[in-house]
């Protein structure tokens, strides 16, 4: 089979993605895709970001539901779908009838109709309501399940706890003099800042988190549940059309942060040709994590700081301490005076705390001494931002604050993914806001979580020709690239002070080894090749030292990018993050550009001899008087730099 059909090369995956259906009902718009509603909106105004069921195990693994029955009846004004949706991993087995319906008045309701077929242990089963992060900031009115009604308002800055317990139904203005009230039956539920784990959301769900948690659940036991979604008020005549796709530039510039990468977890030793692969990326800084409870830790430093030197990088540390600190520091500080490596930084965590506390950024600057005077030394969390907003370091002590992000904590379809990318930001502003303005480092941002700081029991052993948890298939094709622009594109506009991204080789990394995918059906891949992404690092790589100028797309969910200038000379790449070509225009461009196209009918080659397809000088494209308009083919990624 060739390795790169066109879904592969698009998002890694032979499989076909859902299609989405569009429905009205009365004045609502919205689309139902693979079980769920999503993207409800009143005119332009988004009103509810997603309507789903969902069933996580004992881990807080989400299980994916296979559906049947599928059953659609849909009008001018209304619809209505019956489906059936079956979850199996492992002992758990749960199946559940979904019954969607939307009215010509506006109401839209979910019904759940479940029963368990197997006894298994559960974290939650049942519906989630997300409200867009655009309420943020903005007046709501609770009702909780005693009927008691009160004023309030959606979180500003990311709230590190629910804002909202016990709830039955939350109502928030979505035009003058129209609310739109959203009512929950069957459990209790409670809200969530979702931006913790840069979801694009509140979320309201089921199932008190006080509550003791994994539960087992019998088989045989039934869970009903309903949503319902109505507007209070006469909606006015509004319009959704479809407006003209643009990308447009700011007056507004900040510093490009350094880029670096993580180095590969699979332990190899880099070639000659990855060597000089990664050289050509103009990277800063190379991340090595040193645990000393772990047998080999000195030779992968070894390593770890060889590979950074070759490829002229300094080194990112991330010290992760137990309780013996001080013996273990002493014997690094050895290391570090015999192997005479740069440093970036020194990022300090503690051996099963969630987030670095008091006292062991100061013990790492008195065992380290000179070193610790050469680079800055940070606290934080090496797990999500949740943990560091929960847990907040002690800033007095640090040179900076850091975490981690990945883009699938959640959910892991494409478009939930791709609505992360604007929520990196906001992590970044709310950690600016509590961390006294230090510094803000991000490390790593990856596809997929590396571990689960919740787990309530291990991980099960990955079966043969699977990919592990930590591996996602889209780290190899177009849309992993155009992940990437969009990441670095929110963080560094948004004033982060440096950017850590996956790791050099494999499948977590930019590359792929010489002996290639571990499991080759799931991970389709070049031995000794490299992956779409590399070009993007390539694309920043040149500008280093630069700023990137803020960019704002009229529809950041279809066609984004990132703006980037340096000595006089402006590079912009642009992304389409869906399966349909789509047509973007750039006011205020003007004179002419020099266009390079990223698609499916040039990433096996840019794959395959990355040197020779970046000595292309692509095509020359002048604007006109509108700006400059681009054609991007699905999944495709633009670079137009100035003439």
């Amino acid at each position: 089979m060739n390795p790169f059909s066109q879904t592969i090369l698009y998002y890694g995956s032979p499989d076909p993605l859902p299609e989405p259906v569009t429905l009205q009902a009365g004045p609502l718009t919205l689309t139902y895709e693979d079980g769920s509603l999503r993207y409800i909106r009143l005119g332009s105004r988004e009103v509810l970001r997603q309507i789903y069921a969902a069933v996580r195990d004992h881990n807080w693994g989400t299980v994916p539901g296979s559906l049947s029955d599928v059953q659609m009846d849909v009008r001018r004004d209304s619809f209505a779908i019956r489906y059936r949706s079956e979850h199996r991993r492992g002992d758990l087995h749960f199946v559940w009838t979904g019954a969607l319906t939307g009215a010509p008045d506006g109401t839209i309701t979910f019904e759940f109709d479940g029963q368990a077929l197997s006894t298994f242990r559960r974290n939650r089963i049942g519906f989630c309501v997300l409200h867009p992060m655009t309420c943020a900031g903005q007046p709501c009115t609770i009702e909780d399940v005693n009927g008691h009604i009160s004023e309030s308002a959606f979180p500003l800055h990311i709230a590190p706890h629910q804002p909202f317990f016990d709830l039955r139904a939350i109502t928030h203005e979505v035009a003058p003099g129209v609310r739109a009230e959203v009512r929950m039956e069957g459990d209790t539920f409670e809200m969530e800042d979702q931006r913790n784990w840069t979801d694009a959301s509140f979320k309201t769900y089921c199932t008190p988190l006080e509550l003791p948690f994994p539960v087992t659940v019998e088989a045989g036991t039934v869970i009903r549940q309903a949503v319902t979604l109505r507007l209070i008020g006469s909606p006015p005549a509004l319009s959704a059309d479809a407006a003209d796709l643009t990308f447009t530039l700011s007056d507004e510039a900040a510093p490009l942060p350094p880029l670096g990468l993580g180095i590969a977890g699979h332990g190899q030793p880099l070639t000659d040709k990855e060597t000089a692969r990664l050289k050509a990326l103009n990277l800063a800084h190379l991340r090595a994590d040193v645990r000393p409870w772990l047998p080999d830790w000195v030779d992968s430093f070894r390593q770890a700081a060889a590979e950074a030197a070759a490829i002229s990088a300094a080194l990112e540390i991330a010290l992760h301490l137990t309780d013996n600190a001080e013996a273990e520091l002493t014997t690094f500080r050895a290391l570090l005076d015999e192997l005479q490596p740069a440093i970036a930084r020194i990022l300090v965590f503690r051996r099963g705390e969630k987030s670095t506390r008091a006292g062991w950024v100061n013990l790492v600057r008195q065992k380290l001494d000179e070193w610790a005077k050469r680079a800055p030394v940070g606290a934080g969390t090496d797990a999500f931002f949740t943990e560091l907003n929960r847990e907040r370091p002690p800033v007095d002590e640090a040179d900076f604050v850091t975490y981690s992000l990945n883009g699938t904590v959640h959910a892991v379809d494409n478009a939930s993914v791709t609505e992360t990318l604007a929520t990196q930001a906001e992590t970044v502003r709310s950690a600016r806001a509590f961390a006294n303005g230090l510094p803000v480092v991000i490390s790593p941002v990856t596809f997929k979580m590396r571990w689960n700081p919740n787990a309530t029991a291990p991980e099960p052993a990955t079966p043969p020709g699977e990919l592990p948890p930590q591996v996602d298939a889209r780290q190899m094709s177009l849309y992993g690239a155009g992940w990437t622009v969009g990441s670095i594109k929110y963080l560094a506009e948004s004033g982060a002070a440096s950017l850590t991204y996956y790791e050099t080789t494999g499948w977590r990394g930019v590359m792929e080894t010489a002996a290639g995918s571990p499991a080759p059906d799931k991970f389709r891949s070049i031995p000794g090749g490299v992956f779409p992404m590399y070009h993007v690092f390539a694309d920043v790589g040149e500008l280093r030292g630069g700023q990137v100028i803020a960019g704002t797309s009229s529809d950041l969910l279809i066609v984004d990018g990132l703006a980037l200038r340096k000595d006089g000379r402006t590079r912009l790449l642009l992304v389409n993050f869906t399966r349909h070509e789509q047509a973007a225009r750039l006011p205020g461009l003007a004179g002419m550009w020099r266009l390079q196209l990223l698609d499916e009918t040039s990433a096996e080659n840019a794959m395959r001899d990355p040197e020779g397809w970046r000595a292309m000088s692509g095509q020359p494209v002048e604007a006109g008087a509108d700006g400059l308009g681009v054609r991007l083919p699905p999944f495709g990624l633009a670079r137009l730099d100035s003439v």
